[in-house]
């Protein structure tokens, strides 16, 4: 694991109380933490002050989106608890996004902590499903875009449904 590097601190009030919030942290070898960045490539479908959805690189299937928080945490039980309803109300929109987006008839959301983690950032898989897709249980058969027209075709959709 990398070395923790924390850019600044800001405060915000929650509840009427003054909290602190990381705004800007990483670990210097996380590729989750430079895709925010915006020093490594990704299909962005969106990004705010809370987290950042981006299309999975070997998707399971094709519109596969990743959720995760801005700042770096390892694993659901280090999110702290105000994160948890903001983190998961954007994986929420995304799911809700996917049938119009995609002609999903639904999806399947899902995180591993440490165990197939396959990136020690926590990040949420929001995966369209229809019916006789071919997906059992826990079984993840993965997939590609045939380039990267084709997964920015598939994030533009995503982001079209979301930005409404």
């Amino acid at each position: 694991m990398g070395t923790l590097v924390i850019l600044g601190w800001a405060t915000r009030v929650d509840n009427g109380r003054p909290t602190p919030a990381r705004y800007r942290s990483g670990v210097t070898d996380c590729v989750f933490c430079d895709i925010i960045a915006g020093t490594h490539p990704a299909q962005v479908v969106f990004s705010d002050d809370v987290a950042m959805g981006f299309l999975d690189a070997r998707p399971v299937f094709k519109g596969h989106v990743l959720v995760v928080p801005l700042a770096h945490y390892v694993t659901l039980a280090d999110l702290p608890e105000d994160l948890v309803g903001p983190l998961f109300t954007r994986v929420r929109r995304v799911s809700a996004a996917m049938p119009p987006a995609l002609g999903a008839q639904g999806s399947f959301v899902a995180e591993n902590n440490v165990v197939s983690q396959s990136v020690p950032h926590l990040h949420v898989h929001v995966v369209p499903r229809t019916k006789g897709d071919g997906l059992r249980g826990f079984f993840w058969p993965r997939t590609r875009y045939a380039d990267e027209a084709e997964a920015a075709g598939y994030a533009r959709r995503l982001r079209e449904v979301l930005s409404a």
